[in-house]
């Protein structure tokens, strides 16, 4: 996908992120994000909404931690979040296409398209959530994005040195959109696991459903569609896959 589309994406996902969470008050649970209401899931958002707008607008080039949740809740909060969510999408949208500055995960072409993709990716799910909160039938999941969201995911948050997804000894997972020509091998060991596109081998255990689903279900918001093979890969993966 291209920077542009994932621009729109946040825009979107941003703006039904807080029309969702106005509809569902900040007092409301968050069935998804077990522990968390709605006012932290937009303390969370918002927070790394600035953040990230910080290192493309500044320049930063090396790590920073992310700004303190704000002290906010009702209208208030939801006026931050959606000020924030401007700027971010603003600050994007105007930056030059070779800014440098930190970024975390390998795929991307350049920093600028890594934060695009990134953001685009964190609020979906966060508006996931969020419509989680409000009831009803959640807001569609384009299936190239969800494919992209899957790649970002086995690629590159579970190909960094924090991924707790580990086996004693060697295992193959596969992954597999049916709706789309998209099929990973996870290759899991004591390291970190190491993914490629296509189905290379044998698996002992195969997640397989519609990439929208299999998007959300591979970060935990809703149950793998469908499990084939040895279920210990399938458990074990909702069981470490947490991103940290």
């Amino acid at each position: 996908m291209k920077s542009a589309l994932f621009l729109e994406t946040l825009e979107k996902e941003g703006q039904l992120l807080a029309d969702a969470a106005e509809r569902a008050g900040t007092d409301a649970a968050v069935p998804t994000c077990p522990g968390w209401h709605v006012r932290d899931l937009v303390r969370h958002t918002g927070a790394v909404h600035r953040w990230a707008a910080a290192f493309v607008a500044d320049g930063h080039t090396e790590p920073r931690p992310m700004g303190e949740d704000p002290v906010l809740d009702g209208t208030g909060l939801m006026a931050w979040y959606r000020d924030g969510h401007r700027l971010l999408v603003d600050t994007l949208a105007g930056a030059a296409p070779d800014v440098e500055c930190f970024t975390f995960l390998p795929g991307p072409p350049s920093a600028l398209a890594f934060w695009t993709r990134r953001q685009a990716h964190e609020t979906t799910v966060h508006r996931f959530d969020a419509e989680s909160a409000r009831g009803g039938t959640p807001s569609p999941v384009a299936t190239d994005f969800a494919v992209d969201g899957v790649d970002e995911l086995l690629r590159g948050f579970h190909a960094r040195p924090k991924s707790r997804v580990r086996t004693p000894a060697p295992r193959v997972l596969r992954v597999r959109a049916t709706d789309a020509d998209a099929v990973w091998t996870v290759r899991l060991s004591q390291e970190p696991p190491v993914t490629s596109r296509g189905a290379d081998g044998d698996a002992e255990c195969e997640l397989a459903g519609p990439a929208e689903q299999l998007y959300l279900a591979l970060w935990n918001r809703v149950p793998i569609p469908a499990v084939s093979g040895d279920p210990e890969l399938a458990a074990l993966w909702r069981e470490t896959s947490a991103v940290v």
